[in-house]
């Protein structure tokens, strides 16, 4: 799509894969990039230049993080891969509010382990079947929240953002990277209403391959640049 007179930008970029418990539903996860994950960062820088050179954009810094470790280290090394454009290595801020859904003191039990605790405990009832892909439901577990509320979260970032003024804050054509977790990511278009809420399950993110987005002069938002991913399945992946 072109970009006609560009307002603020932000390239919404899922990390590279990683090395990832099975079975875990939870995507707070403090483990590093995996190979395959390292070189889909590197083929990131490539995807990253490309959009600068077909739109005329110029890149933000600092570039913006999840806390998450492989969100960090895929931002590192599309950091030191266009450091050309800046001179220098240019900053990573890295922030919890990019974060994936966090399902609190349930974080990085396995489903098994998560439903036997709500069984055991009179208080609660056993989620509802395929709850991890839920996007309203929320675990009762003190500090977990819903996928909708983690996409809000994310969406209050990127609002917040792009509203930032100062030498390298918001201004028309200047992109701003932002790595994160693919369901937040979605929830929060959704949230800015560049997806619908059906558009939630049906779309994905690529690892590492950015997703653009524009906050027009009125405070609305498009999708101006990159591709979602297509599910071919109801797999509910969640990150």
């Amino acid at each position: 799509m072109p970009v006609d007179g560009p307002g603020t930008l932000v390239a919404l970029i899922r990390h590279g894969d990683y090395h990832q418990l099975p079975g875990v539903p939870s995507a707070h996860q403090p483990f590093p990039l995996n190979p395959e994950g390292e070189a889909q960062a590197r083929r990131a820088v490539t995807l990253v230049r490309g959009l600068l050179e077909r739109h005329g954009w110029h890149l933000r810094q600092p570039l913006h993080s999840s806390n998450m470790l492989r969100a960090w280290q895929t931002a590192r090394i599309l950091a030191e891969g266009l450091t050309d454009l800046f001179g220098a290595v240019p900053a990573i801020d890295s922030f919890d509010a990019l974060a994936e859904r966090g399902l609190g003191c349930a974080a990085n039990l396995t489903l098994e382990e998560i439903e036997r605790i709500l069984q055991q405990d009179p208080r609660f009832d056993l989620p509802p079947p395929g709850w991890k892909a839920d996007s309203h439901y929320r675990l009762p577990l003190q500090g977990a929240e819903s996928l909708l509320q983690a996409g809000e979260r994310v969406a209050a970032h990127l609002r917040r953002v792009t509203a930032a003024t100062g030498d390298d804050g918001a201004a028309p054509g200047r992109l701003l990277l932002c790595v994160g977790h693919g369901a937040a990511f979605r929830h929060a278009a959704y949230h800015l209403g560049v997806l619908t809420f059906g558009d939630i399950a049906r779309l994905s993110m690529y690892h590492a391959s950015p997703v653009v987005l524009e906050c027009r002069a009125d405070g609305s938002w498009r999708h101006v640049a990159g591709e979602w991913k297509v599910r071919e399945d109801n797999a509910g992946d969640l990150d």
